[in-house]
């Protein structure tokens, strides 16, 4: 996390929103994207997925976009991987950390990766003693997605000691981060608690936890707050609310960017994002999908009159 922030966000966007979109988003306004998101102060991007043309067209430009947004100073720079082959492209490409995929629910593992999730451990097995057994890549972080840790639309109810005993199995594989994801939004504030507690529980400070929240029934911001209760400080979100599960039909997608930062800002926590800069990131989105609905409280009413948001860190004397 940047020095004087309380919580760090990060733009999935470019990923997860643009991943079921089937107008081709331009490269080089992705590049725009990323510069201006950046220069608004998101210390992190999600920059694409390492997924072959015929399951998202939209990613055929990777390595072009990967290579721009390494460019742009103190960015981290990530990209979804769903298997070593995967990875081995990350790591070609100079990311500095590749995020893994696993649903805790079986039915939407078979779906979404085609493996069973024992399957997809090994897979992420692989791809971490791969990143250890290679010097030039250890610095490389390894996050995984905890996909339907908290509901899946094809089974329903999620066991929760099935979520940590996954996260138990990926933090001795080599994980430096697990996501609990709640892809298709069934989640509630008091469930999100209860998640996050057994986390802790389980597996202390062995781990950053962090969430990827969706904003399917409304919930998505309460969800936030619920999590930040349960000390966790890494949120993702989607500038404009872009993304979704193809496997929950009509689900809205990530909780919004914008009105995140607003929310932690306007509770007195320092996101190190400039909130009207953030604003004017979505005129670049809306030129790459002019047909595409863009979500967002904050861009549709404006912020309150005399909002100024979090206070800036002290700096103490020397």
């Amino acid at each position: 996390m940047k020095p004087g922030t309380d919580v760090e966000v990060r733009e999935v966007g470019l990923r997860d929103g643009l991943q079921g979109i089937a107008t081709f988003f331009p490269t080089e306004l992705k590049k725009q994207w990323v510069a201006a998101e950046a220069a608004a102060g998101v210390p992190e991007i999600e920059v694409c997925s390492f997924v072959p043309p015929k399951v998202s067209g939209q990613f055929v430009d990777c390595q072009e976009v990967i290579a721009a947004a390494l460019q742009v100073p103190d960015l981290v720079v990530s990209a979804l991987v769903p298997n070593l082959k995967g990875a081995e492209r990350g790591f070609a490409n100079g990311v500095h950390k590749m995020n893994f995929v696993l649903s805790v629910s079986e039915s939407h593992n078979q779906a979404n990766v085609r493996c069973s999730r024992e399957d997809s451990l090994e897979r992420f097995r692989q791809i971490a003693q791969l990143r250890d057994s290679t010097p030039e890549n250890r610095k490389v972080q390894l996050g995984v997605g905890l996909s339907t840790a908290l509901g899946c639309t094809i089974e329903g109810n999620v066991d929760p000691a099935d979520a940590v005993w996954l996260a138990e199995e990926l933090v001795k594989a080599g994980a430096d981060e697990i996501a609990v994801a709640d892809t298709v939004g069934y989640a509630n504030p008091a469930q999100v608690r209860a998640m996050f507690k057994l986390m802790r529980e389980n597996l202390g400070d062995a781990v950053t936890l962090a969430s990827h929240f969706h904003d399917t029934r409304g919930l998505g911001l309460a969800n936030v707050s619920a999590a930040i209760e349960e000390g966790v400080r890494h949120f993702d979100a989607s500038l404009a609310g872009l993304g979704g599960c193809p496997f929950a039909p009509g689900a809205t997608g990530n909780i919004v960017m914008d009105d995140l930062v607003f929310m932690l800002e306007a509770m007195g926590l320092k996101t190190g994002v400039d909130l009207e800069a953030l604003l004017e990131v979505r005129e670049i989105v809306h030129r790459g999908l002019p047909q595409e609905r863009l979500y967002g409280a904050i861009a549709k009413a404006g912020l309150p009159k005399g909002f100024a948001g979090a206070a800036p860190a002290v700096q103490a004397a020397e």
